[in-house]
Parts: C-alpha cells; sequence; structure tokens
C-alpha cells in the first residue's frame, strides 16, 4: 500500500468512488494520467458535444465496479479457493485494462495498428507504472493483471474483466449514454451485480455466471450495446469523422512524419496538433474544423451481400487502394472518397453459465435460452440493423449502389 489508505472521488455516474492505496498508486502513475487527456469516444463529441469524456474516468467506474462486484460474491462465500493475489489484480485490471489505448478511440486499431490491450500488457511493466505494481509485494503481478486485460487469466474471475458481463462494458454503455445525453444505454447495472455468481462449469473449472434471476438485467445490457453502436458508435458523422482521421493518420505515417510508437504515447491533443502540421491532404484540418464528408451511400447489412470480403473492415491498405480506383472513376481526388462497413461481430454474442432456479448450472449462448434469454435469437438482426455501408464523399458525386458493391466484392 501507499502511504494513504485511501481516498473518495465523486463521479456523475456511480457517486462516490473509493480508492484504496494500491489504486492510488497506480493512479498517480504518467501511464494513467494520460488517460485524463484521451476521450472515451473519439470522435463522437462531433454530434455529441457532451461526448469528452475520458478513459481516465472510464478507468475509474470499472475500478469501481468490480469492487462492488467482488464485495457482492465475498458476501456469499463465493470467493473462497480464488488466489488472493487475483482478489488484488482484478480490481487493478479493470482500472489498468485502457492503460494502453490510442488516442481517438479505436479508429487507430481499425487502421491496422495493434490491440491496444497488448499494448496495455507490455506498459504495465516498464517505467513508474511497472514500479508501483512491484511495490505492492505480489510476484508477478503486472503478468497476472495483462492475463486478465488480455482474456488469457486462468483466474475464475477473469469474466469480470472480459466477456459478456465484463465491467468494462457495464460501465462505458451507462456512461457514454450519460455523457451523451441519450437514453439508449439504460443497464439495470444493480440487478446485474446482484446476479453474479461463481459457477463450477465442465471440468471442475469456476466461471463468472449469473443467477437466473438476472437474465432480464442481461438482456438490457445486450439491447443498451445494441442501441449505442446503432446511434452513437456508428452514427454517419462520427463514422464519417473516423474515416477521415484514419485516412490522415494513416497517410502521415507513411510520409515518415509520425511513428507508431509516438502516436501510442500521444493524447488525442497531441497527435491533432501534430497531425494538423503533417496532413497534407487537408483530411485532419477538415475533421478539426468538423468539414466532414457527405454521405453518397448508406445501404443497411440487410441490402448488402453476406459475402463481402472481410478485407473491407480489416485491411486498411487494400481499402485505401479499392477507394482510390472508386474516387478516380468518379473524377475525384485520393482521399475524396471513403469507404465504411465497420464490423462487431461478437457485438450480442452471450457465453456464460447461468444458475437455475433449480440449483441446475446450464450455459446461456448466443442460441438463448427457450423462456428466458430470447435476444440472442435475433442478434443476427439487430446486428445487420445497426451495421450500414457507407461512401463518404468530400464534393458531391453520384454513386451506383450496384457498382460499388460489385467493386467492393473483387
Amino acid at each position: 500500500m501507499t502511504t494513504r489508505d485511501f481516498e473518495v472521488v465523486r463521479d456523475p455516474l456511480w457517486d462516490n468512488i473509493r480508492l484504496d492505496g494500491a489504486a492510488l498508486g497506480v493512479l498517480d502513475t504518467p501511464a494513467v494520467q494520460r488517460l485524463r487527456y484521451v476521450r472515451q469516444l473519439g470522435h463522437a463529441f462531433l454530434v455529441y458535444p457532451g461526448a469528452t469524456h475520458s478513459r481516465f474516468e472510464h478507468a475509474l467506474g470499472a475500478y469501481h465496479l468490480a469492487r462492488e462486484a467482488l464485495a457482492i460474491l465475498e458476501e456469499r462465500g463465493e470467493l473462497q479457493g480464488v488466489a488472493p493475489e487475483d482478489l488484488v489484480a482484478v480490481p487493478l485490471a479493470a482500472l489498468l485494462h485502457d492503460v494502453g489505448h490510442y488516442p481517438f478511440s479505436h479508429a487507430l486499431e481499425e487502421a491496422g495498428f495493434p490491440h491496444h490491450e497488448e499494448l496495455g500488457a507490455a506498459r504495465l511493466r516498464t517505467g513508474p507504472l511497472a514500479d508501483v505494481l512491484g511495490g505492492l509485494g505480489i510476484t508477478g503481478l503486472a503478468g497476472r493483471i495483462g492475463d486478465l486485460i488480455r482474456g488469457r487469466s486462468t483466474s475464475p474471475l477473469q469474466g469480470l474483466i472480459s466477456g459478456t458481463l465484463d465491467l468494462d462494458k457495464i460501465d462505458y454503455l451507462s456512461r457514454d449514454a450519460r455523457m451523451c445525453g441519450v437514453p439508449y444505454g439504460n443497464v439495470d447495472v444493480d440487478r446485474l451485480l446482484a446476479s453474479l455468481t461463481l459457477l463450477e462449469t465442465d471440468g471442475g473449472r469456476r466461471d463468472v455466471g449469473v443467477r437466473e434471476k438476472g437474465i432480464s438485467a442481461l438482456e438490457s445490457l445486450l439491447f443498451a450495446k445494441y442501441q449505442m453502436y446503432r446511434n452513437v458508435y456508428w452514427h454517419h458523422a462520427v463514422r464519417a469523422a473516423t474515416c477521415m482521421f484514419k485516412r490522415s493518420v494513416r497517410a502521415a505515417v507513411v510520409r515518415g512524419a509520425l511513428d507508431r510508437e509516438g502516436i501510442a504515447a500521444a493524447t488525442d491533443g497531441s497527435l491533432m496538433e501534430r497531425l494538423l502540421a503533417a496532413d497534407p491532404s487537408g483530411l485532419a484540418r477538415a475533421v478539426h474544423e468538423r468539414r466532414l464528408h457527405k454521405r453518397a451511400l448508406d445501404l443497411p447489412a440487410s441490402e448488402v451481400p453476406p459475402d463481402l470480403p472481410a478485407w473491407l473492415w480489416e485491411d486498411a491498405e487494400r481499402l485505401e487502394a479499392k477507394e482510390d480506383e472508386l474516387a478516380r472513376d468518379l473524377g475525384l481526388a485520393s482521399g475524396e472518397l471513403l469507404v465504411d462497413y465497420p464490423a462487431r461481430p461478437d457485438m450480442l454474442s452471450v457465453d456464460l453459465p447461468l444458475l437455475t432456479r433449480a440449483g441446475k448450472v446450464e450455459r446461456l449462448t448466443s442460441e438463448g435460452r427457450v423462456g428466458q434469454l430470447g435476444l440472442p435469437r435475433i442478434a443476427d438482426a439487430l446486428y445487420g440493423s445497426a451495421r450500414r455501408l457507407r461512401v463518404f464523399v468530400a464534393r458531391e458525386a453520384k454513386v451506383d449502389p450496384g457498382v460499388v458493391v460489385e467493386r467492393l466484392a473483387d
């Protein structure tokens, strides 16, 4: 512990958050303080002006929920047999799960940069943060936290950090909805936390699960996620800004004006300042001044062939080449036509154990449970409703949907 036993901070979502000495020591490191200057929702503030909340606030919220969940499990006596080291590591993993996050939300991962979980696990082992973790007296603590963040831990508490019911998800859906001023992210948090349990599954392994009384609360979480993707995260103007930003960053990296290591350590403000000075395309300046590309095509996934190749959302370099090819056909310059077809196939996936009222342990999956959990059974339809194929253009252009789809299918 540090010299401070605990402090209480005020949070607009959870009111009082009590931070113990270990958390306070971690918070005071530069790696975590950087998160104060990284917005949670990237360019969403261009559409929802209140969406300027940070990864730092979200980290505090996830930490708070982790402590709440552990207190509930402890009160029921369900933490017996859990390694004491894990009881320290789990709240800290919740606090540190975004320590490797890039500026501007997930845009740079879409642009082909490594996933932030890997960067975060590496960051735990360097600098003042590594010193603080090493000083807590638990051998291999940084490794334990890194495994939890990457979803690789064998701890029965892994599901609190990464999984269907992870606390990260509960906080960001609730917080994002509150700060954007939208009613879509409502989650029955108290009911959900009260329904958490540790259950023994096949092979004698224990995992985080849910009691049957929490199924409605679980559905509220899944539906909130769908609504937030449809209305906030994948809002057309948010996606236009994101596409423009991705393209400008990649161009700056190719020219050598930016490097990936520097980008990973930047904040929203510092990266944007460097980008504005290093972007000959003008895309960064246009985003900064909210002169966004407009929609020339906007098709729901239900009107898009289901077999479009995955490189559309997985290979940024190949997508850029196709964008420029389409642009030339319309008399547009490089960067004046951008294609967007974001993918999140696990958006409504479910995989966790369920304790029935009869005391039986079953497995909840994306097939749902007859008479109990029906939402996953229509997950594909909801996902298709949220997902859209869009073409954004800098200048007015007539885009033929059939031609675009045909060319993208090559």
